[in-house]
């Protein structure tokens, strides 16, 4: 779709534009001057309109975190992008423009009025993340489909949609098939979908709707549960002991082994990796609740510390605004009463006495913070080695359980051992009548093929189990060693600041009394 002013040369935003966009839409005459005088920050900028700019391409708008409305309509954009940083955004309008595909709003999840009118777009899709979408305008493009349209259903918030001007309107039964599939829709193309209609187009399409409907509870109730299993995923990755609990670990051991499945075809072989599954998934159970207990405690640990941590801050709080409210009692007015003063010596003296009490109140609040860092860094200590007492212990006994699992490997690599030279032996001896697949005779050529081969297993099996210990043991030390440091850090940050304060109120206080106008006599 052409436009007058496509000819023209287009345009990127930049500074310039967005800075002269500010200035026009921002407060005008003396309000405006003054805000041109001292600078707009983009950051307090709540909405923008770039409209008929000849744009090309959406670029350099993260300035605007906390934009809510962005219009953009009347351009040339042909692709939808670099909105990411906008994620306060309610209002966007993209119409007018020569975009093909909806795309780049995931982050949008605020949206609530999305325009795509005039645009070259020819399927919904690409909105999942924008719940709170309640007005969709996205007539004269190229929506072919009704049923493309029932991707809408998902959105429980949409009252108002526009599809005027689309392939789709032209359907006899379009303005039915929307009031059935959108049960919740007031506005169709600008018009009231009316309740005798919407009855109407239900009873039509009752059978349809009722399929769907069984569709998407089933659907639904399959999300949850796979929403339920990640979110247990996810708490079990916290304690270090994802997939432990069941055979993911000795699955994965044999799934990586080329010649398992070989091995499998000896006699007693099947049977002794029964009994060897079922001891190896026994330890790793042991190990995984073993480990969802411990978890419990480092929280519970890091919660009691965070709980003391608050207490001290909060009885520090409480204490240094008494001192500062019995100061500001005590010396309330002193100011105005030196400055009403007329005699130099009584001046002199109330001068004094009020520097006394501003260093007094500052080496007061000082002594608090003082106090205040040593029963921290008390605090603190415990907590450091309680963690890593926690820790330790985890990972010690978290080493124990992978040792059990070593020393099941071990046995049972001597007994597969034992089998396939005894088979190889009646092989020889022309004494193995038993089928057997080429390629698993092919591993009885000799001795040392046969070993090499069990023995190439049993290396992969030790590998997996070395590097799933390996794994536990440098997240818990990581964890650890992260939270201590996040620790120390926010404490330094909050000491630092607590003096630059008491700093920041005393010059302020001795400011105060430099820029008294003291009368003379």
């Amino acid at each position: 779709m052409s436009r007058l002013y496509d000819s023209i040369e287009p345009n990127v935003i930049d500074d310039e534009m967005l800075q002269k966009a500010v200035e026009e839409q921002g407060p005008q005459e003396e309000a405006g001057l003054l805000a041109k005088k001292e600078g707009i920050n983009f950051k307090d900028v709540l909405a923008l309109q770039l409209d008929f700019r000849n744009i090309l391409k959406i670029d350099n708008l993260w300035q605007f975190k906390n934009l809510t409305k962005l219009q953009l309509d009347n351009n040339i954009i042909e692709k939808i992008e670099a909105l990411d940083t906008l994620v306060h955004l309610v209002w966007l309008d993209l119409s007018f423009n020569n975009i093909e595909v909806i795309e780049g709003l995931d982050a949008l999840v605020k949206l609530q009025d999305l325009s795509l009118y005039n645009n070259r777009i020819s399927k919904i899709e690409n909105l999942d993340t924008l719940q709170e979408l309640q007005v969709f305008s996205i007539g004269n493009n190229n929506i072919q489909t009704l049923e493309n349209v029932i991707y809408l259903r998902k959105f429980q918030n949409l009252r108002t949609l526009n599809l005027t001007g689309n392939p789709v309107c032209e359907n006899e039964v379009y303005s039915a098939f929307i009031a059935a599939y959108l049960p919740d829709l007031v506005y169709l193309d600008f018009r009231l979908v009316d309740d005798n209609s919407r009855e109407m187009a239900l009873i039509k399409y009752q059978y349809a709707i009722e399929e769907m409907r069984h569709g998407e509870t089933l659907a639904l109730a399959k999300q949850q549960v796979l929403d339920a299993q990640q979110k247990q995923v996810e708490y079990h990755k916290r304690a270090y002991v994802e997939y432990l609990n069941g055979s993911f670990l000795f699955d994965s051991m044999f799934a990586d082994d080329p010649e398992a499945a070989k091995l499998l075809y000896l006699p007693g072989v099947p049977e002794l990796l029964e009994i060897y599954k079922t001891k190896f998934v026994a330890i790793c159970e042991n190990l995984f609740e073993y480990g969802l207990k411990q978890y419990e405690k480092r929280e519970a640990e890091v919660a009691l510390f965070y709980e003391c941590l608050n207490e001290a801050l909060e009885e520090n709080h409480q204490q240094c605004s008494r001192i500062l409210r019995d100061f500001e009692e005590k010396n309330h007015g002193v100011i105005d009463t030196i400055q009403n003063l007329s005699d130099n010596q009584v001046i002199e003296i109330k001068l004094a006495e009020y520097n006394y009490e501003i260093t007094k109140l500052s080496d007061v609040l000082m002594t608090e913070e003082m106090l205040l860092v040593d029963q921290l860094e008390e605090v603190i200590k415990d907590f450091e080695r309680n963690i890593a007492d926690l820790v330790s212990n985890f990972i010690e006994n978290e080493q124990g359980m992978m040792a059990q699992c070593r020393d099941l490997e071990n046995q049972h690599h001597e007994k597969l051992l034992e089998i396939s030279v005894n088979t190889l032996e009646k092989i020889v001896k022309s004494e193995f009548d038993e089928e057997m697949p080429d390629d698993v005779r092919m591993l009885f050529v000799d001795k040392d093929t046969i070993v090499n081969a069990v023995n190439a297993s049993h290396d992969i099996h030790l590998l997996k189990i070395d590097n799933r210990e390996d794994e536990i043991i440098t997240k818990a030390n990581g964890w650890a060693s992260t939270l201590v440091e996040k620790v120390h850090k926010t404490e330094i940050q909050r000491n630092r600041s607590r003096v630059l304060e008491i700093n920041q109120y005393v010059d302020h206080l001795r400011s105060e009394l430099d820029n008294m106008d003291i009368l003379e006599t």
